[in-house]
């Protein structure tokens, strides 16, 4: 293997960055090893990387991971997005949830921006205490996502089905999730 020039592309550092993201990088990131546009588009037209996504690349001999589509969409977000909703009920396995859509939460300043193709996006702060790592990306916290759910249009019975299924799992206590108890009072509430 050839050495790095001082102040060339490092594509050991690059392929860190992408191991840890499930094999995907951003422009950004690919610049950051010293890769320009140019040397990157060449290295995309050799199929040694595609791109799924604007602004996101993908190592094409990285092994394909179970939620891969995940890390290109928290790529597209800069990195600033949060996986919420029902998407995060899915993560956390709670409920029979089966989103038609990915919904990702981005801070209240995206509003004006170009969010993620193809996804659902809330606008709020999620503090990092309200923040897990669902392998390469963040997901909302268990108690944020019940909430969430109970402010949004998730179905009352899935939301009780997910309340029921986290008290049981010791994912979280009945006092945390009393914002979500009031939601399903006019449904009979959290008894089962």
């Amino acid at each position: 293997m050839r050495r790095r020039e001082e102040g060339g592309p490092d594509w050991d550092r690059l392929f860190e960055i992408a191991a840890a993201q499930d094999g995907y990088f951003s422009v950004d990131q690919a610049q950051s090893a010293g890769i320009s546009r140019p040397n990157l588009q060449a290295h995309l037209h050799r199929g040694h990387v595609r791109r799924p996504r604007r602004a996101v690349y993908r190592l094409v001999r990285y092994p394909v991971g179970e939620h891969e589509e995940l890390a290109e969409i928290w790529l597209q977000s800069d990195r600033e997005g949060v996986f919420s909703h029902e998407t995060a009920l899915a993560l956390h396995r709670l409920s029979d949830v089966l989103p038609a859509n990915i919904h990702i939460t981005l801070p209240i300043r995206w509003r004006r921006r170009r969010g993620p193709d193809g996804v659902v996006v809330a606008y709020d702060e999620v503090p990092p205490e309200e923040r897990q790592w669902f392998g390469a990306v963040p997901v909302t916290s268990v108690v944020r996502t019940l909430r969430d759910c109970a402010a949004g249009a998730v179905s009352p019975e899935l939301l009780k089905q997910a309340a029921m299924q986290a008290l049981r799992r010791g994912l979280v206590d009945r006092e945390a999730i009393g914002e979500v108890e009031r939601a399903l009072l006019p449904y009979g509430g959290l008894d089962p």
